[in-house]
C-alpha cells in the first residue's frame, strides 16, 4: 500500500469517524472500500436482463397485471 493525503471537512471526517466507530472499521479501511465501491467497480457483463422474447407490455402500464 501507498501512504497518501486527503482533505476533508471536518464534518466529513467527524461522519467518518462515527461510521468507522460503528462499523468497527479503520478510517482508512472505510475509504479503500468506498473507493472499490465507486471508482473500482467492474463493468458489467453478461446479460442485462432475464427476458429475450417480444415484450407484451410497455413500463408505463407495468400494474396493469394487477388489474382484474
Amino acid at each position: 500500500m501507498v501512504k497518501t493525503q486527503v482533505y476533508l471537512r471536518k464534518e466529513e471526517l467527524a461522519a467518518l469517524h462515527e461510521a468507522a466507530r460503528r462499523s468497527g472499521k479503520s478510517v482508512a479501511e472505510l475509504v479503500r472500500e468506498a473507493i472499490r465501491r465507486t471508482w473500482l467497480r467492474p463493468d458489467a457483463a453478461g446479460p442485462v436482463a432475464l427476458w429475450n422474447g417480444k415484450a407484451r407490455r410497455s413500463s408505463a402500464d407495468h400494474d396493469s397485471i394487477y388489474d382484474r
